[in-house]
């Protein structure tokens, strides 16, 4: 096992096991594949290249589909003292233009399939940056291979435990987004916490299947974890339910990690079957709230351990874990946790004027963590917001049971007021989902002349179902408070969301306020 006072920068993981199991294949995409060896050599060669090329301590950007180079350009930049920003390559030119713009990124590596955008990108944006073009299908002259093609040559740069390894722009699901600062300390605390943590161990023949977006901290932070224990890493582009099915028979992986619209979309799959899910031993799951019965019917389902982690990328992911022997068909109220928080973290359930609540009240979580991120970056006052005292202000409502179990109950800025009424919109979710035409949901509050706000509910049926609006608020009045039943209900295809399956609640909002969503 890796020992954690060895690690300085994120690249010492892949020199740990270039010299004990250098032919061992860390990474793995379709036919092609990096072993540690390969990874530590392409790290070196990447790192030397920039150092000439940028100062230390700038903003590198990528855009481009989860790969190979993605992950060798991760421990290059990381190398070259520099921090690597994934851009989520879902967004408009103008948002791709602001986050470079205010990141001030001298240089920007993009997949060839992305080249167009950001050819569109540069001609609208002030900051100047040179741009390496790259083609994971051919992996041929566009490769990164031809980009640092010189000798490998070991970085001398002095890295800084302090020094910012990773740039993640938030999902601005609340505003604009905001650049959270991820430092080589942050990493080596996330790994000591899951050496700590049993719960998190993986076995060296352990495969990780990995499909979820690099420039959301979910899709990094799982094969952070496989790397750290010396596994392999089996790469998808994208959330491809036919591609999963496929990986997942000729890769054999054991462990995936998942947002619950995934595993909705991979257990509605025809093709799956309980017989392609046999090689799993374990599915990690987060990002957004799960359905209880759609977990209750992927344990059935997918007849492996199932474990959920709760975070944010300002806390490096996980600060609590719902462990899999937690996972218990009969007692099915704790399903709806998130767990206990992992060793060397602490967490506060707060009123509104900061102080501490009883068991089983609501409350906004308060979370102290040594893999608290340095901040945001360029916005001291924005950090400041959020962080006193160690402290990071989450802006999720939950509560604390008898038990020390902790449950997720909305965001604060979710929550809705209806007359004098407080209402909780994933509560709200969580009783529309119970009903069999259901697949997805989500819930606001719009204005309202009377109520101030009104509960409104968006929701997607699943394939061949039916229901009425007159039907879910029947049965939604079975199972919460009639204040909370919402008061028009819309169906739509799709609800907007991020790479991490979060619904984008303001885009929503704004579509309803707008009349771009017909009431029902």
């Amino acid at each position: 096992m890796w020992l954690y006072p060895e690690a300085k920068s994120v690249s010492d993981v892949v020199r740990y096991h270039a010299r004990r199991q250098p032919e061992k294949a860390a990474l793995i995409e379709g036919d092609a594949k990096r072993s540690f060896a390969d990874l530590e050599a392409s790290t070196d060669r990447i790192a030397a290249a920039l150092m000439r090329r940028v100062p230390k301590a700038a903003n590198v950007a990528f855009i481009g589909k989860n790969s190979l180079e993605f992950w060798e350009l991760f421990f290059g930049v990381a190398s070259a003292g520099c921090a690597l920003l994934p851009l989520n390559w879902r967004l408009s030119d103008a948002e791709l233009a602001a986050i470079i713009e205010d990141a001030g990124a001298p240089l920007v590596f993009v997949e060839s399939q992305f080249s167009e955008t950001l050819a569109r990108v540069r001609a609208g944006t002030r900051q100047q940056f040179e741009v390496v073009t790259f083609d994971p299908a051919s992996r041929g002259s566009f490769s990164l291979e031809a980009w640092a093609s010189d000798p490998e040559v070991r970085p001398n740069f002095e890295i800084a435990p302090q020094d910012t390894a990773l740039l993640i722009y938030t999902s601005g699901t609340t505003g604009k987004p905001k650049g959270v600062q991820l430092s080589h300390q942050c990493f080596n605390f996330r790994r000591l916490c899951d050496h700590l943590e049993p719960a998190f161990q993986l076995r060296p023949d352990d495969i990780v299947l990995t499909v979820m977006p690099n420039f959301h901290f979910f899709g990094i932070d799982i094969p952070m974890q496989a790397l750290y224990h010396g596994c392999s890493v089996s790469i998808l582009p994208q959330l491809d339910v036919g591609q999963m099915l496929s990986a997942l028979e000729a890769h054999r992986p054991t462990v995936t990690a998942l947002v619950p619209t995934a595993i909705q979309m991979l257990l509605d799959h025809p093709d799956a079957k309980s017989s392609a899910f046999a090689s799993l031993r374990r599915v990690v799951y987060g990002g957004s709230s799960i359905g209880k019965e759609l977990l209750k019917r992927a344990l059935v389902e997918m007849n492996c351990e199932f474990l959920q982690g709760y975070g944010a990328t300002e806390t490096t992911g996980a600060v609590t874990i719902l462990r899999p022997e937690q996972h218990d068909l009969k007692d099915e109220a704790k399903l709806k946790s998130c767990g206990t928080p992992l060793p060397l973290i602490e967490i506060k359930v707060l009123d509104p004027d900061g102080q501490e609540v009883p068991p089983g009240t609501v409350g906004e979580f308060v979370i102290r963590t040594p893999g608290l991120f340095e901040g945001y970056w360029g916005k001291s006052e924005a950090t400041a917001e959020v962080v006193g005292g160690g402290w990071y202000r989450s802006g999720d409502a939950g509560y604390k049971d008898a038990d020390g179990l902790y449950y997720v109950v909305d965001r604060v800025k979710d929550m809705i007021v209806t007359g004098a009424e407080n209402v909780y919109s994933a509560e709200v979710e969580q009783a529309l989902l119970q009903h069999a035409a259901v697949s997805v949901a989500a819930v606001v509050g719009v204005p309202d002349p009377r109520w101030g706000e009104r509960v409104a509910a968006v929701v997607v049926l699943r394939e061949s179902a039916t229901a009425d609006a007159d039907e879910l608020m029947a049965h939604c009045r079975t199972l919460i408070a009639g204040f909370k039943v919402p008061k028009e209900i819309h169906f739509t295809t799709s609800l907007p969301q991020n790479g991490a399956g979060k619904v984008l609640k303001r885009s929503l909002r704004d579509q309803l306020c707008e009349g771009r969503l017909g009431a029902v």
